[in-house]
């Protein structure tokens, strides 16, 4: 995918999502193209707990035409205090289908594929054709990096968070363009059973992600490519960190540099 030139919908809006979007639209350079772009893209959400529970509320109000969210889990009474998707009645449900449900009353013009599986080696390539941008939501090092590295094959988009406590990290991943998960953590970090993390702050960093993820589709302002951005939510600081690429990456150390 040419992040510089998403394809427009051949299709045009309707009344009802001209006013829905309008706030949006009327911004300097969305306008009608940028809705457009956004109607016809097809966005993965993997992992929808306190990440992709908020990451894809806000794409589905933004008006991305498709989305489809991953995740195996059902839902947890710990899970409360940061998936703000679900409730106390959809304790042992599937999360993906209690999202779907949420999120295709929120905008019916949204169309929502739920898949309940976890994502592996042997089945992530087919999960992810024919999506532009995927959105990390995950809580494991093992399937960021397995995703990181299927997204450099396929030169799709990948928008990482992570967050514990009062923290929290972002960076976008543009094959080519800029390094990947591998070039800034060769090695694994360390996998913890339980994260301690204060509900707010993974909605912080989902929502950023949504900015990022909008800003590729319609190609309006720069993204944390290069750049990773730091949350301190105790400390009440952001701070920016330069990261290059590994030209020795095993994952994108041979692609060709592109604009």
């Amino acid at each position: 995918m040419n992040v510089n030139n998403v394809k427009e919908s051949s299709a045009g809006l309707s009344e009802f999502e001209l006013e829905r979007y309008d706030r949006q639209i009327s911004i300097n350079r969305w306008g009608l193209e940028g809705q457009k772009k956004l109607k016809s893209s097809r966005v993965m959400v993997a992992g929808i707990g306190g990440l992709g529970s908020v990451s894809s509320l806000y794409l589905a109000a933004a008006g991305i035409g498709k989305l489809l969210l991953i995740d195996k889990d059902t839902v947890s009474l710990s899970d409360l205090n940061r998936q703000i998707l679900y409730s106390e009645e959809n304790i042992g449900h599937s999360k993906v289908e209690v999202a779907k449900r949420k999120i295709e009353s929120l905008n019916s013009e949204v169309k929502v594929e739920a898949v309940r599986k976890e994502i592996t080696k042997e089945n992530v390539y087919d999960l992810i054709k024919n999506v532009d941008v995927v959105v990390d939501g995950l809580d494991n090092w093992n399937t960021r990096f397995i995703l990181n590295e299927c997204c450099v094959r396929k030169l799709i988009p990948f928008v990482h968070a992570g967050v514990s406590e009062f923290y929290g990290q972002i960076t976008t991943v543009i094959p080519g363009r800029g390094p990947c998960l591998r070039c800034v953590f060769p090695k694994k970090p360390r996998e913890l059973e339980v994260i301690s993390v204060f509900g707010a702050i993974p909605g912080v960093l989902a929502s950023l992600q949504v900015i990022e993820v909008i800003k590729i589709i319609t190609g309006i302002g720069k993204l944390l490519v290069g750049r990773m951005l730091f949350l301190d939510g105790e400390g009440m600081t952001c701070e920016e960190m330069e990261i290059k690429r590994n030209p020795n990456c095993p994952i994108c150390g041979s692609l060709e540099r592109s604009k």
